[in-house]
């Protein structure tokens, strides 16, 4: 192994980087990841949150590399999906997940399909600005080639057709046997019931969150994992391991990723998106946190107000709200049709009418469809788990895991919120509106 640097990181100690992994580490598409908060906006709340996609794409790179010798992969096949696990985050516009619902309505594309996107040439991963400043550089897709690496392989690793998605994510039984609808346990490293991402970020987010509901067995996964018939599955003794990453999951995205105060701070930054100059919105995907701030400050106005309370933690306070386990089925499919986007934007005009204040003021958080955009894993706890030459899914052994399938993350079915002093105007009309 030549030309090798040791990275030391927090969470996963020292991490060897060597030859084509070096040269995409250096690339300043993954550079500017170095400027992208990992957890978006919960700074705010929890203060060591400060960690970055690049050092969650390190740690993802250091997991697959272990997932990869466990399963005892082929020297190619450990290529592809290490160049998979460092880049699979190029996609991610500021501030991380934050406003990936935005982006989504208004592109049609997730961050996968932009890494993906990236990785084959289809699009720039940095800003048009930023690219004529550092000269002309070889596309990704070239270097891959040219260490022997087809880029359309890496990029099929992190986002492939939505046709190829569904026969991946999804785990099925036929005869008594658990499979998924195709074989790829490259891209099951990657992005799977049991993968690399999710086990790096549980990890890292704890560490820096300060809290505990993130710690996972790692090891004992690492030494449990194999392959059968193509799919990564877990023998029976990690059977507990793998309850111990599902609760962590659940038990983090509640209380970090859906915290109610770093939502309505996330959702904050998304208003002013849609408030701002629509050149913003177009041209957003490369932008870092500092920079996107820096143009929204620019346009002055509301986007400019409003990311400047968030600066100083200004933040608007909760007027309304429905807790998951406590509202009526009635009033639950009135909410249903505010999943999209457009009828939730337009909800919210219809609250701001009513109470007499400006859009500006007025958040509307349906959780539900942000929580698939950003952890489509999240409801799917039936790890293939193998046992006694047959494969089950985790849900056969495990009541938890049974459990775990019907628990929702968040504490809210809906919330409104808005500047402090107008919170009992709104409240009132944002009941009248919903459910009168």
């Amino acid at each position: 192994m030549t030309g090798f640097k040791v990275i030391h990181d927090s969470v996963h100690g020292s991490v060897r980087v060597w030859d084509l992994y070096l040269k995409l580490l250096e690339r300043p598409e993954m550079q500017r990841l170095h400027h992208v908060h990992q957890l978006g906006l919960a700074h705010l709340v929890f203060p060591g949150a400060n960690h970055t996609r690049l050092e969650h794409s390190l740690g993802t790179f250091f997991i697959a590399g272990k997932m990869a010798n466990s399963l005892g992969l082929e020297d190619e096949e450990i290529e592809e999906v290490l160049a998979a696990a460092l880049l699979h985050d190029l996609g991610h516009p500021p501030f991380s997940h934050t406003m990936e619902t935005v982006i989504r309505d208004h592109t049609g594309k997730d961050h996968m399909e932009v890494t993906r996107s990236i990785i084959l040439g289809e699009m720039k991963g940095l800003p048009e600005r930023s690219a004529e400043l550092l000269g002309d550089m070889e596309p990704i897709s070239e270097l891959l080639e040219s260490h022997g690496l087809s880029a359309r392989r890496v990029g099929d690793l992190i986002g492939q057709e939505e046709l190829d998605r569904v026969g991946q994510d999804h785990l099925m039984v036929e005869e008594g046997q658990a499979h998924f609808g195709s074989s790829n346990f490259q891209r099951q490293i990657i992005h799977g019931p049991v993968d690399a991402d999710q086990m790096d970020y549980l990890l890292r987010d704890a560490y820096y969150t300060g809290v505990a509901h993130g710690t996972i067995d790692l090891d004992r996964i690492l030494e449990t994992i194999s392959t059968f018939h193509g799919d990564v599955v877990v023998q029976k003794g990690g059977v507990v391991a793998i309850e111990g990453l599902l609760v962590a999951r659940a038990l983090m995205y509640t209380s970090v990723y859906f915290h109610k105060t770093v939502r309505i701070a996330e959702m904050m930054l998304c208003k002013a998106v849609e408030l701002a100059d629509e050149r913003i919105l177009d041209n957003i995907q490369g932008e870092t946190d500092c920079s996107l701030s820096r143009s929204l400050i620019d346009c002055g106005g509301k986007p400019a107000k409003i990311v400047t309370e968030m600066k100083y933690r200004k933040l608007y306070k909760k007027a309304f709200s429905l807790n998951t386990s406590e509202i009526e089925d009635s009033k639950l499919e009135r909410l249903l049709p505010l999943a999209d986007y457009q009828k939730r934007k337009a909800k919210e005009a219809e609250i701001a009418d009513r109470a007499g204040v400006d859009i500006s003021d007025i958040i509307l958080d349906v959780p539900s469809k942000e929580l698939m955009l950003s952890e489509p894993r999240i409801g799917k706890t039936d790890v293939p788990i193998l046992a006694n030459g047959r494969v089950k899914p985790l849900s056969k052994y495990s009541p938890l895991a049974r459990a775990l399938q019907y628990r929702s993350v968040y504490d809210w079915a809906v919330m409104v919120s808005c500047p402090k002093p107008l919170v009992e105007t709104v409240a009132k009309a944002a009941n009248k509106v919903l459910f009168s």
